[in-house]
């Protein structure tokens, strides 16, 4: 069995010694695949990302069952910035300002090459590895070519591809030009089976295949609604670390204050700069809020390689200072913000959290809705945008929003406040079994099942 994905299990970084030091990841795919033993033969086929990760490659240094490919990095940078997260990203979540993007020009065709040529790095190496009638498992939007180009150089395979991004419908879709569109599907359908993380976005999948290459032919479609890791994360939220995190937090928060927390990256889809204005607007609206709750927003940099990122980052601390400025006492903090990725003060904040904001313009799932509920100290009420995938399993319990209308928002907020505390502790409940219904080492095994079957 093999795993192929853009960033692999492991990276590398040289020491000042010349020495390089190996650090694991984490994430869903990292502990489903941990799920099927280390005996089962897998093998993981990733992409050399940095300057250590090609270093590694080079001296031949490397982790059982993980095989890393050294894609020449402007190759790399092309398909990774210029074409899977400026130009997938972008369609799959409805991004663009289309007045003036996006320009498919000669550029565009020059990146769009290098796209080419980094998938076929990865269908090359899968089909080299790959035992007799081995199952392949491709993930996301960044190889959506290899099950194409892979069927043809080993048609005895049984290939997947999963989907963690949403699907863009079809008028969207067909932004893309027209070759390419097809392209893009054709390469899904080299696959056996595709999987996506809900109806929704596996119908839009649907939809465009219908409507640009006559259906799906023999691929199948199905879909695995990614779950939260129970164990992992009541367990990892009670260590020591937490409880620091915890101390340090309540202080910035201040003795009795209730609680808003959000926890992403600053990524353009997560909607957080609508997330603090509908909380000014709360303040303002609401004033008896004023003093006795507190905004805690963990916003960790994404993708600053690119400039739009960068600004959009800027402008979410502008923001937060505008408020702090406009509400804040001396002894009131409204907005706490904190920029900088820290795992356990992210887990910290789950178990204090009040009411969780999740409010996404568009979200493949959204595991940060799912997680706070599980982890959750007191029980926590969730405002949920119906355009975040998890709305599909949590929307019933949860209070729900439009997450382009701030006023709408920050009513939603004034509400999941007021809960009661026995109707908060029954939703928080009922969020945490939904949430794990199929947690990462099932959700893995049901795909492998599926595709064998």
């Amino acid at each position: 069995m093999l795993v192929a994905s853009n960033r692999g299990p492991v990276s590398y970084e040289v020491r000042e010694d010349g020495s390089l030091h190996a650090r694991r990841g984490g994430g869903g795919l990292v502990s489903g695949l941990s799920a099927i033993g280390p005996d089962a033969g897998a093998l993981w086929v990733c992409s050399a990302l940095g300057d250590g990760d090609r270093e590694a490659v080079r001296r031949g240094v490397g982790e059982d069952g993980v095989r890393m490919l050294d894609v020449p990095a402007d190759v790399h940078a092309d398909a990774y910035n210029g074409i899977a997260n400026s130009v997938l990203w972008f369609v799959h979540h409805m991004l663009y300002q289309t007045p003036l993007e996006p320009v498919f020009d000669a550029e565009f065709r020059r990146q769009w090459a290098s796209y080419e040529a980094f998938n076929r790095a990865f269908a090359e190496a899968l089909a080299q590895e790959a035992a007799e009638g081995a199952a392949v498992l491709v993930q996301d939007y960044h190889l959506t070519l290899v099950p194409g180009m892979l069927r043809e150089l080993r048609p005895d395979l049984r290939i997947a591809h999963f989907s963690h991004t949403p699907w863009a419908p079809v008028e969207y879709f067909r932004m893309l030009p027209d070759d390419i569109a097809e392209q893009v599907l054709r390469g899904m359908l080299g696959a056996d089976r595709l999987g996506f993380l809900t109806r929704r976005w596996a119908d839009a999948f649907t939809a465009c295949c219908d409507a640009l290459v006559g259906g799906l032919g023999q691929t199948r479609v199905g879909v695995h609604g990614l779950g939260a890791d129970a164990d992992f994360l009541r367990q990892r939220s009670h260590e020591a670390d937490v409880d620091e995190r915890m101390a340090a937090l309540r202080e910035e928060v201040g003795e009795g204050r209730r609680t808003i927390v959000r926890v992403d990256r600053t990524e353009l889809s997560k909607n957080i700069v609508r997330g603090l204005l509908a909380y000014r607007q709360l303040l303002a609206d609401r004033p008896e809020w004023r003093e006795r709750v507190v905004h805690v927003a963990f916003a960790y940099p994404s993708r600053q390689d690119l400039a739009v990122y960068r600004e959009y980052t800027a402008q979410v601390q502008r923001v937060a200072e505008e408020i702090n400025a406009e509400y804040g006492t001396p002894g009131w903090t409204p907005v706490v913000l904190h920029v900088k990725d820290d795992f356990a003060r992210s887990l910290a904040a789950y178990r204090m959290a009040d009411v969780a904001l999740v409010n996404p313009v568009r979200d493949g799932m959204n595991l940060v809705a799912k997680e706070v509920p599980v982890v959750s100290d007191e029980g926590c009420a969730l405002v949920l945008s119906r355009e975040a995938g998890a709305f599909e399993e949590l929307g019933e319990y949860a209070v729900v929003v439009n997450p382009y209308d701030v006023v709408g928002t920050a009513e939603a907020l004034h509400r999941a406040l007021s809960m009661p505390a026995g109707e908060r502790a029954d939703r928080t409940k009922k969020l945490a079994a939904a949430a794990t219904a199929l947690p990462p080492a099932r959700w893995f095994l049901e795909q492998l099942d599926a595709l064998r079957g």
